[in-house]
């Protein structure tokens, strides 16, 4: 009796051990031992030779490379939430099915958010990084003037994007006494609203406009790039803070900076920034002087969450070549 050949899998990144020995298993695969970003032109030679590839929301699959891939790919099965990587119309024109990785990073990416939400106003960075800078004896002690943030209980927070996100952000800030002010495409159930006892704001403008934090939870589309814009960032209360753990490029990042350097806004909290992996010097500037907090894109990086993607990827894979639609398909939209 022949089996069937192994699909030829060619993964971008390393992943976290047990999904790469799993895919060893069931595929002949390419794995990345370096943990290199690959190049344009070594992501153009990978998808010439592969029925699968594996990338990253790091990878840039645009049309271009989509036109120029092998016959031989029929997938692309992207280890990641989100598929702004991925040019999802091209590669359905060409006859590629594209799946990602949804719903296993609500809860990481969540508890994230409101470790910002706290670590912004509650100055902890600057509280973390004077001690372990400190020469013995420089810290003198408890001082009923000193380092003093904001209070967050009984403050409200404004969050933009109630997906499972959004939602799940939104019950973590009522348990910190956060009164729950959202705007989204549409209203949530009745039910949950009741649940987080959530005020609806149709109007983007007026949320920000009221509320003493902003959080951004909603994925990077065409139309919501700067959905954050220069204007409306002026919208918001001197002392407001804004955090974002959803993709840079939703805050008009110059003009974010602009308004915490001239104390427009009191502080930011970042784990995504708009030109990654290159950072605004200014920022970093903004964060040595305690009106920012940034983290390297760590919202879901619990080892819990990537070997849970990897499963999908992995789910998706079979599925596919088992002749079936893979469960997490993501379907093209309109051009």
């Amino acid at each position: 009796m022949t089996h069937p050949k192994k699909p030829d899998v060619f993964v971008t990144r390393k992943l976290p051990a047990p999904v790469e020995a799993r895919m060893q298993e069931l595929f002949s695969v390419t794995l990345n031992r370096d943990d290199r970003p690959l190049s344009r032109d070594e992501l153009a030679d990978a998808m010439g030779r592969a029925d699968v590839l594996v990338p990253t929301l790091t990878d840039r699959i645009d049309a271009e490379l989509i036109e120029k891939a092998g016959p031989r790919l029929k997938l692309i099965a992207s280890f990641s939430n989100g598929v702004d990587n991925v040019d999802v119309n091209a590669a359905a024109k060409k006859g590629i099915t594209v799946t990602n990785t949804p719903n296993v990073l609500t809860e990481d990416t969540a508890d994230m958010t409101m470790a910002l939400v706290l670590a912004v106003p509650r100055r902890l960075a600057e509280g973390a990084r004077f001690l372990s800078r400190a020469e013995p004896g420089e810290w003198q002690g408890w001082n009923p003037t000193w380092m003093l943030g904001r209070r967050i209980w009984g403050k409200r927070i404004g969050i933009v994007g109630m997906g499972r996100i959004g939602t799940a952000v939104g019950r973590r800030a009522k348990a910190f006494g956060l009164s729950v002010n959202y705007h989204n495409r549409g209203r949530i159930s009745p039910e949950t609203e009741a649940e987080l006892e959530a005020t609806y704001w149709d109007s983007l403008d007026q949320m920000l406009a009221r509320v003493d934090i902003v959080s951004v939870n909603c994925p990077s589309t065409p139309a919501t790039y700067h959905l954050i814009s220069a204007r409306r960032l002026q919208l918001m209360r001197p002392e407001a803070y804004i955090v974002n753990t959803s993709r840079g490029d939703v805050i008009d990042e110059e003009a974010m900076i602009r308004c915490l350097e001239e104390d427009r806004i009191a502080g930011a909290g970042l784990d995504v920034f708009e030109n990654e992996p290159d950072i605004n010097p200014r920022l970093l500037e903004l964060a040595k002087n305690g009106k920012a907090v940034l983290l390297p894109h760590m919202g879901s990086a619990t080892l819990e969450s990537r070997v849970d993607m990897g499963d999908k990827v992995i789910i998706n894979i079979r599925t596919y070549f088992d002749g079936h639609r893979p469960p997490n398909r993501v379907l093209p939209g309109r051009d």
